[in-house]
Order: structure tokens, then C-alpha cells, then sequence
């Protein structure tokens, strides 16, 4: 334990930008984390001491890496991100997260600040109506089994092939809405079960639908690409996951792991990195249940997006059209890639736990749109504070493996913000400000307050500064719904 106390003395500074966590005793790679000064001690030690412990995986390639909005996690620290050989390394859902395919998704329209603030509360109020929000909640879009599995294998082609937005919602998600080689029957019936009554819905925690304005555009050619076209222009911010159903598969998995290799197990730092050797059974099992619980997430977002579209018509007669999305991005995920591993290109599984992909113009990832400019990157701030929208870079690909921070990260537990805090107190400061908040329980608006979150301008700070996601726009809410 005195060893890990330690390990904030041991780091070594790089760059203003990054520090290295050296590579010691059973540790196969370097850590790298990346903060300045002031971000470095909003990372405790125990997110430090995570990133060790994954440096000793097997398989691990260049370095264990932690993102400037770096907090505990299992097995990994939220902001990780690792890369392992894709012949000789392993899969590990604690590098992934429960939520599979966490992420977030941007949509611009013709609006107006002014224009939404006189309706600000109507408006939250139908998008309450309209999507189911909270622990449990029934979905938008009821399907059986059959139809389940599809959603599993196709993505968001099947919401779209059912009447549910366009071709160009498709070419506007990472890996266009859905990855390949999902695998529904590799997803157990009690995840099936868990998740079919919920597609097309918000959950609780950290998951909202937000109301923005355009605060401040810091690169106006990219942000023009991104359809972002003024400051004081209203966008919408939806943030959420594979609901019940990734969460059991994720724990499903882990059980297998667990149970197939006890030897492994004794010999890990941290039980939660428990993992599966890639070319195992288990592991293909395990990435096909994870990319059909991804290609299910991408049309959770499709379907909340489409709801939203909706209420913006029946609010202020919004043609649909008008509502365009500018990206849906992935948090949690694991994808085979091709990066550059001491001057040869290598295919690495890249596990993203609470991290966003960053990758740079002329990826043959991205859409023919974002070839020119890049990827845009979503970080949501915290309830109440500024968002972000960046775009990625050739430096991520070659510091990070294309990875930027994900949000704000927390500062604080849930358990402590409820002690702390009280949820009419943060609904009265947020409309003081002119924010107004709508949700399901008081419980979600005091575990999410503000203060339970680290400075997300300075997390997008270190982003920008490092070269691991450059600025393009700030954006500021006007409303809030949560579970």
C-alpha cells in the first residue's frame, strides 16, 4: 500500500502536458497521464495506482494511458485507454465499463437562444413526456426477440430502415451507427430480457438530454463543417449508454472469465481486470455480445434524437429536417485498430473506458464529411457548466492512440454528493443562472451537482494544450432533463 502512496512523487514530467508513471517491478509499459499542474491533483491516487496495475497486463502496447479527466473505476480508472496485440494480447471488460457504448451524440438546429428560452420549460416537458427517463423506465421503440437481435446486428440502418431518421444519421455516427461482427446470440437471455422493454430511453446517473447555446466558437472553418454556424445557435446534447442490457453483459462476462481461469486470477493486482486471452472462445464470445450491446446503444441515442426532433416541432414547428446531427460518439468500447507500435503499423485492441476517440483528417474511420476537417469530439461538462466540442488530431493518434478525455470526470462519489449537497439548493443556484432542471428523482440531481465534478474548461484545456483534441466550440445550457 506504501508503494502506491508514493506513486504521485515517482511521476516524471514529459511535457507541461504529460507526466510518466515509470515502468517498474511487474509493470510491462510506462503510464501516461495526461494533465498539467492543476489537473494532476484533481487524479487521486488510487486512479494513479489503476493505471500501474493495467500496465501489467499482458500484451499491452506502448503505454497505460490515463486522460485529463482520469477518476476510479473497476479494474481501469475512468479515462483509460490501453492497446493490446491483437495476436498475442487480451480483452478486458473492466477497460470497457458496464455501460457499453456510453457516449454522446450533438444536434444542431436553426434556433435561437432567445427564441428557446421563452419555452424553455414546455419544451423540457415534452421531451420529458416523450422519452422515458429514470431507473428502469419503459423505451420508446417496443421490440421481441427477433427484432431485439437485429437492433444487436444492425445498428442504427435498422432504426432508419424503420422510418426512424436518415441516411444521413447513419454517415453522421462513429462506425456509422453500427460495428461489425456483433454477435446477438452471444448475449445471454437475461441481458436480452433486460433490455428489450428499454430501447429509446435515458436511464439515470450521469445520463441527460441537454439544451445548449453556442457560448463561443474557437475555430470557425471546423465548427462551419460541423454545422455550427453562430454564436448564441441552439444545439442539443444527448448522453447515454446500452441501458440494462450491456450493464448484464458486461456482468455475465466477467463471471465467465472469472470462472475460466482462477490461476489468472490469483496472480492480478485488482480481481476487476480480470480478462480473456484474445484468441480464446471467451473473448470472441465476449466481443460479439460487446458490439451488438454498442450497435444497441448507437440506436438507444437514434431513437432519443428522434424524439427530440419531435418535440422541437410540436414546440416551436421545427421542421425535422432542420435538426441535424453533427456525431454520435462511443465512451466505452474496445476496437481493433491499426497504430503506429515503434515505427510499424500494428492492429491493436484499443479499449476506450470512459475516453473518446480523437481521430484525425483523412482517417479512413471517418464519414467522406470529416474527412478534411477530423472527427469531432463531444465532452460534456458537468450539469450546469460548459460543454465542449473538439475535433481530433494527427497528434492523438500518435500520443494516445486517437483518444481525448470523455467529460468532466468526477471529484466527488455519488455517496458523498448526497451527503453534501440538496437538491433544491442546486435546482435554485442552476435557475439563478438561468438553467432550468427536470428529472425524474432528487436523488440524480444531487449526485450530479456541479461540484461533484472536476473543472471540465480545464480538463478541454489540457486536451487542446497536448494536441490530443484541438477546441473548436463552447457550448452552455439552457435545460436539463435527467433520470
Amino acid at each position: 500500500m506504501q508503494q502506491n502512496l508514493e506513486l504521485k512523487k515517482k511521476l516524471i514530467k514529459i511535457t507541461d502536458n504529460i507526466y510518466e508513471i515509470p515502468k517498474e517491478g511487474n509493470m510491462r509499459v510506462p503510464g501516461r497521464i495526461f494533465a498539467n499542474k492543476e489537473i494532476l491533483e484533481t487524479i487521486d491516487e488510487t486512479s494513479l495506482n489503476q493505471v500501474r496495475n493495467v500496465a501489467t497486463l499482458p500484451g499491452i502496447q506502448k503505454y497505460a494511458i490515463a486522460c485529463p479527466d482520469a477518476h476510479m473505476g473497476y479494474g481501469f480508472s475512468i479515462g483509460g485507454v490501453a492497446a493490446f496485440d491483437a495476436e498475442t494480447g487480451i480483452i478486458s471488460p473492466g477497460g470497457i465499463g458496464f455501460d457499453i457504448n456510453c457516449g454522446v451524440r450533438l444536434l444542431t438546429t436553426p434556433l435561437k437562444r432567445e427564441d428557446v428560452e421563452k419555452k424553455i420549460n414546455e419544451l423540457l416537458d415534452v421531451m420529458f413526456a416523450l422519452v422515458p427517463c429514470g431507473v428502469g423506465k419503459g423505451g420508446i421503440l417496443p421490440v421481441d426477440l427477433v427484432e431485439l437481435d437485429e437492433v444487436c446486428e444492425q445498428g442504427v440502418s435498422w432504426a432508419v430502415k424503420k422510418g426512424y431518421g436518415s441516411k444521413e444519421d447513419i454517415e453522421n455516427c462513429e462506425s456509422n451507427g453500427c460495428i461489425p461482427k456483433a454477435d446477438a446470440s452471444k448475449i445471454s437471455e437475461s441481458a436480452k430480457a433486460r433490455g428489450k422493454g428499454q430501447l429509446g430511453s435515458l436511464g439515470a446517473g450521469n445520463h441527460f438530454m441537454e439544451i445548449q447555446f453556442v457560448d463561443k466558437i474557437f475555430d470557425k472553418k471546423t465548427a462551419d463543417a460541423f454545422n455550427i454556424k453562430e454564436e448564441g445557435q441552439v444545439v442539443v446534447m444527448i448522453h447515454c449508454g446500452s441501458r440494462g442490457l450491456g450493464h448484464q453483459v458486461c456482468s455475465d462476462y466477467i463471471r465467465k472469465m472469472e470462472k475460466a481461469n482462477p490461476e489468472m486470477m490469483k496472480s492480478l493486482p485488482d480481481r476487476d481486470l480480470v480478462y480473456a486471452d484474445i484468441n480464446s472462445q471467451l473473448a470472441k464470445d465476449y466481443l460479439g455480445a460487446m458490439n451488438a450491446s454498442a450497435n444497441f446503444a448507437f440506436v438507444n441515442r437514434h431513437l432519443i434524437a428522434c424524439k427530440i426532433r419531435e418535440a422541437f416541432k410540436r414546440v416551436f414547428n421545427t421542421n425535422i429536417e432542420d435538426i441535424k446531427l453533427v456525431y454520435d460518439v462511443c465512451h466505452n468500447i474496445a476496437k481493433l485498430e491499426d497504430h503506429n507500435i515503434d515505427g510499424k503499423m500494428k492492429k491493436v485492441w484499443v479499449h476506450r473506458k470512459g475516453a473518446t476517440r480523437s481521430f484525425p483528417p483523412g482517417s479512413s474511420e471517418l464519414s467522406e464529411k470529416y474527412k478534411k476537417t477530423g472527427q469531432p469530439v463531444l465532452i460534456p461538462g458537468s450539469m450546469g457548466t460548459a460543454s465542449y466540442v473538439l475535433v481530433g488530431t494527427k497528434d492523438a493518434f500518435d500520443l494516445s492512440f486517437g483518444s481525448t478525455a470523455h467529460g468532466a470526470g468526477r471529484v466527488m462519489s455519488r455517496t458523498a454528493a448526497t451527503r453534501e449537497f440538496k437538491a433544491e439548493e442546486i435546482t435554485e443556484q442552476l435557475r439563478k443562472r438561468n438553467i432550468i432542471v427536470k428529472a425524474r428523482s432528487w436523488k440524480g440531481i444531487v449526485e450530479e451537482a456541479p461540484q461533484a465534478y472536476k473543472d471540465v474548461d480545464a480538463v478541454v484545456k489540457v486536451s487542446h494544450d497536448a494536441g490530443i483534441g484541438n477546441l473548436v466550440v463552447r457550448v452552455r445550457p439552457i435545460g436539463v432533463v435527467k433520470g
